[in-house]
């Protein structure tokens, strides 16, 4: 697992309409991330903050939530309050007379492909706070094949094809998110350029593919095929920290996610690696600064304990 390993869509929407000018929609379901992207025809995506950004064919811009967006021909133009699921929709529902503009696209038809991500916790907000309110790739990337394939996918009505769409559209997330961060003059957050590191990048995917495991510089340095040393002084240069502080701060902000999910605090302390919850609880304290049972009351909208008096 890497940097995109917690990205899934579920439900992506894709829908195309023949919109005469002056037109606008607003998207109002405020997801944390949201994918657009247009094969034919164009405009402009103007987000709640930030800079509106051109869409034109091929092109594809991510917003990130929870601030709501439009899809404009021309800045200026007023838009109604509209959520995806009136302009999209899923094959489930009815989405095959959006579909249309897929087989036989005419004269000032504009087809557009959105996709929320849900990205909740801890995990998700690492990504979410390395990106701007909107950003925009052009066409002409790794992304236009994805483009091609979504288009075919959408042309037919097949067993699995909400699956099939969702994961193109993860595919197509990535390759966007890949080509901003690796742009020209671009100024990429530590964790991103670390993976390209052949020893500390295997070192990351180790990490968070068994968060569990019982893990020591030796063993992991073992794994990476360098010496402890060496482990240790390219980690701590490419990532800000040493890797076994590194693994704790992510186990304890992977705990955080599964205590709000209201796991039970033995179930969340095997799941990052501690056979004690007395140990887990001890380490989640000092990371967090609250035990795990008051975490999870509060994230699930209770009040935090009262602290104890001492005597």
């Amino acid at each position: 697992m890497d940097a995109f390993g917690d990205l899934r869509a579920r439900g992506s929407l894709f829908g195309s309409s023949s919109l005469a000018a002056p037109w606008a929609l607003h998207f109002v379901d405020g997801a944390p991330l949201t994918l657009c992207t247009v094969l034919d025809g164009g405009g402009w995506i103007v987000p709640e903050t930030g800079t509106p950004e051109p869409l034109n064919a091929y092109d594809t811009v991510v917003v990130r939530g929870p601030g709501t967006f439009s899809f404009v021909d021309e800045l200026g133009t007023r838009a109604e309050p509209l959520a995806c699921g009136e302009f999209c929709a899923t094959p489930e529902e009815g989405g095959a007379r959006h579909r249309r503009g897929w087989h036989d696209p005419g004269p000032g038809t504009t087809t557009l492909i959105t996709g929320a991500y849900p990205l909740h916790g801890e995990i998700g907000a690492r990504l979410l706070d390395a990106l701007p309110a909107v950003l925009r790739v052009a066409g002409g990337g790794t992304g236009d094949a994805v483009l091609d394939h979504l288009a075919a996918e959408v042309a037919v009505d097949a067993p699995g094809q909400q699956v099939v769409l969702d994961r193109l559209l993860d595919w197509m997330l990535v390759c966007t998110l890949r080509e901003w961060f690796d742009r020209p003059g671009g100024a990429p957050p530590a964790w991103w350029t670390a993976q390209r590191d052949p020893v500390v990048g295997h070192a990351l995917r180790l990490l968070h593919a068994s968060p569990a495991e019982p893990w020591t510089v030796g063993s992991l340095a073992g794994r990476t095929g360098v010496s402890r040393s060496t482990l240790a002084k390219r980690f701590t240069e490419l990532v800000g920290e040493p890797p076994l502080t590194y693994l704790t701060h992510r186990r304890m902000a992977l705990a955080a996610d599964l205590l709000a999910e209201g796991k039970a605090v033995a179930e969340v302390a095997r799941a990052v690696g501690y056979a004690d919850p007395f140990g887990f609880s001890a380490a989640f304290k000092r990371v967090r600064g609250s035990n795990p049972s008051d975490f999870r009351r509060v994230a699930d909208g209770g009040p935090a304990a009262a602290p104890r008096s001492r005597r």
